[in-house]
């Protein structure tokens, strides 16, 4: 394994993203359990036609395999990575080994990310950490990548290669909150940002227009499949900040088949996105077999 990085050189993600290509990622979840088998099944389905597969960390802080072992076993398997670390579950220490390892790995492409609270997962009683949160670890990310860790120690064995990214929220109900934000992540040292589920682009343009200019980095817009009109209620209910509006609710109920009606509002999105910043982030929980086939209603033609 320690050899991987060099025998698969794949850096497809950064390329693009440094060209001002118009970037394509998706989203897969780790197994819950020992068998990588559907991961990986899931995964191939989007080779091609995307830059590169996000894998979470314990997303909703549902316990599933760590992401640092996942994304490794999507590189063996051909398949660029971007791995998430949370910061909830490490402290310092541990989060600069798995970024060590990760680098080791030829994993270089992070997405840094403060975590979902336990209460929200499977083991609310767990024990949260949350030592750093993801600006504090844009900077250690800058650190590592600059031969040092964040004691400013010199990494005796060679700097890390990660190109770090964040997570942006163009819905926020705070306007001066996102800006601050966005700007502090900036400031640490993103290299690209990936945004929550979007329903409301006319905010998306605003935020592209007030904050991200400038900011030459790529922003890609969260695009999530709703297969019925209970899936996009399910999401209004249960995902904070996230707010399905009617109509799309309706028209997925007035559907005779509500999932080729959730991939045509999908596409669409996709096109809208496309007007208005470098990227799309694609979200199809289950069904990410089904995003080539969004990509392709949405006119969007094979990355590689």
């Amino acid at each position: 394994m320690s050899n991987i990085h060099n025998s698969i050189p794949l850096t497809a993600f950064r390329t693009a993203a440094q060209a001002g290509e118009f970037l394509v990622t998706a989203e897969v979840a780790p197994p819950k359990g020992g068998d990588p088998a559907h991961m990986i099944k899931m995964a191939a389905t989007l080779k091609g036609r995307v830059h590169a597969v996000n894998i979470t960390d314990g997303s909703r802080a549902v316990l599933r395999m760590c992401s640092v072992v996942a994304s490794a076993i999507l590189l063996q398997n051909g398949i660029e990575p971007i791995c998430q670390i949370a910061c909830r579950d490490r402290n310092r220490i541990g989060l600069q080994a798995d970024l060590m390892g990760a680098h080791a790995l030829g994993i270089h492409n992070i997405l840094a990310l403060t975590g979902d609270p336990v209460k929200a997962g499977d083991h609310p009683d767990a024990k949260s950490v949350f030592d750093l949160e993801a600006v504090r670890l844009l900077q250690l990310i800058h650190k590592l990548n600059h031969g040092v860790d964040c004691n400013e120690q010199p990494l005796s064995d060679g700097a890390l290669d990660l190109f770090p990214g964040a997570a942006v929220d163009p819905q926020c109900a705070s306007w001066s909150g996102l800006q601050s934000r966005f700007e502090r992540k900036l400031a640490a040292g993103a290299q690209f940002f990936q945004s929550q589920l979007i329903t409301d682009f006319e905010r998306l343009e605003k935020f592209m227009d007030k904050i991200a200019v400038g900011s030459h980095k790529p922003i890609l817009a969260g695009i999530f499949l709703l297969k019925s009109a209970k899936n996009a209620q399910f999401i209004n209910r249960c995902v904070p900040g996230v707010n399905i509006p009617q109509h799309i609710i309706d028209r997925l109920a007035q559907a005779k088949d509500p999932l080729e009606e959730g991939m045509k509002i999908a596409a669409q999105q996709v096109q809208i996105a496309r007007q208005l910043c470098q990227g799309v982030h694609m979200m199809a929980v289950k069904r990410e077999d089904l995003i080539p086939q969004i990509l392709d209603m949405a006119g969007v033609t094979a990355v590689i």
